[in-house]
Formats: C-alpha cells, sequence, structure tokens
C-alpha cells in the first residue's frame, strides 16, 4: 500500500478524538515515510509524521483546535485495502496532551 497522495475522511470517530466526518487528511509518503496534513471539523490545522511498514503504520500528531488549544499524541494503525481498491485505515490513537486514547477509522475519498 502507498498514502502518496491519498485524501482520507473520517468514517468513525471515537468518543475521545475530536476529528470527524468534516475532517480531510491528505497523505505524502516517501519510501516508508509518511507525512500528512489534516482540517476539518473540530481541527483548524493538523500535521502527523511517521512511518508505514507493510500495513502498520505509526505516527505522531500535532494539531491546532477550533479553540486555539494545541494538543497532540501518537497513534498505531493498521492499513487495509478494501474490495474496491481504496485504503482504509484503522488508528489506536493515545493522546499524550490530555488524558484518553481510542478508536477512528478513515476511508479514502472517491
Amino acid at each position: 500500500m502507498n498514502l502518496d497522495g491519498r485524501v482520507m475522511y473520517v468514517s468513525s470517530t471515537d468518543e475521545r478524538g475530536v476529528v470527524d466526518s468534516d475532517t480531510r487528511l491528505r497523505f505524502t509518503q516517501k519510501g516508508s515515510r509518511i507525512f500528512g496534513r489534516y482540517d476539518g471539523g473540530a481541527v483548524e490545522r493538523g500535521r502527523l509524521v511517521g512511518r508505514l511498514t507493510g500495513s502498520r503504520l505509526e505516527f505522531r500528531y500535532v494539531q491546532i483546535e477550533a479553540g486555539g488549544e494545541v494538543h497532540g499524541g501518537t497513534s498505531v494503525c493498521e492499513v487495509l485495502t478494501q474490495p474496491e481498491g481504496l485504503a482504509r485505515i484503522v488508528e489506536h490513537f493515545t493522546w499524550r496532551t490530555r488524558p484518553g486514547s481510542g478508536v477512528n477509522v478513515f476511508d479514502e475519498v472517491v
């Protein structure tokens, strides 16, 4: 799986998550290195950096939220290919700046 140039939306948000169906994630991939930017909904601007090894994506993220707060954490994800060839990412996140962890699901925009 290569995530370069793919755009994802949040199809499922954990109650401890901030991203939502209005959030869009845009990925750049160079070798195994992953870079992402995201915004929309409660997130004014977010960035992530990590590594994709096989179907395992690990990254750190930081975001400025609509209220001006800055928060971040770490994520370990499973990258899946759906039957129609689109990407799905199942994210297990852990906040580092607030309590909590959870699971979000990102699906590729058609």
